[in-house]
């Protein structure tokens, strides 16, 4: 089944699971990028005029700083090229069915979706029965 001529066929994405537990972070508007938010092997940084968001590994966040963690970070298997449309929905469409909370972050290459932790084996499933393959 596909969406539109260049859109990825439902069911044939890839994906794995990165090592370690992951954090989400809110810094006001005007900081800097702390030293420690780009520590570890995956880390991601946006900002907006409204506030500086961060994930990171979860054990390098400061208690003071505000986030949420407990989060694992699945990797879809790319990379992608820009044409092909679909992608990312066609991984969180079975997930958002089922009432699956998700942050999905994006490359150049590939896409990244965290899902909390006590949620991560149902997420698997969900995704495994939608026709993704975990690798």
């Amino acid at each position: 089944m596909y969406n539109a001529e260049n859109s990825v066929p439902a069911h044939s994405l890839k994906f794995s699971r990165l090592p370690g537990l992951f954090a989400i972070c809110q810094l006001p508007a005007g900081s800097d990028v702390p030293d420690w938010a780009r520590q570890g092997r995956f880390f991601s940084v946006t900002r907006t005029e409204d506030e500086l968001s961060v994930v990171c590994q979860a054990g390098q966040v400061p208690a003071e700083v505000r986030h949420e963690g407990d989060w694992s970070c699945l990797k879809l298997e790319g990379p992608f090229p820009f044409s092909l449309t679909g992608v990312l929905a066609s991984f969180i469409k079975p997930l958002s069915e089922q009432a699956i909370s998700i942050l999905a972050l994006a490359t150049y290459d590939t896409d990244y979706v965290l899902v909390k932790t006590s949620s991560l084996d149902r997420a698997i499933e969900i995704l495994k029965r939608a026709g993704h393959t975990e690798i």
